[in-house]
């Protein structure tokens, strides 16, 4: 598996076109601090009875998938995105500490 740093926009957007595919992620959960590993996938209409969210997932900086592992729909932070791991590749996300 190939290693690539990469920035978060372009984690996001890989996994928002990732077409039903597969991918782990990592992130810090907004709750309570703790690193949160996934894996997941976009586009499952398992479960979904058509109402939709209550709110914007984007305008919270929020990208909603469905968790492969625990068999439902969870939140990725994306403001917190370490690494991504898709199509054979993981992606580490520079940090802002990085930018310094």
């Amino acid at each position: 598996m190939n290693v690539i740093w990469c920035y978060k926009e372009d984690a996001i957007k890989m996994m928002k076109n990732s077409r039903g595919k597969i991918f782990g992620v990592s992130f810090i959960k907004r709750t309570n601090g703790e690193i949160r590993t996934m894996s997941a996938r976009r586009g499952v209409s398992k479960g979904v009875n058509g109402e939709g969210l209550k709110y914007d997932p984007e305008s919270k900086q929020l990208l909603t998938v469905y968790d492969m592992h625990k068999q439902g729909y969870r939140m990725i932070n994306t403001n917190d995105i370490l690494n991504l791991s898709i199509n054979g590749n993981r992606y580490m996300i520079y940090s802002k500490l990085m930018d310094v």
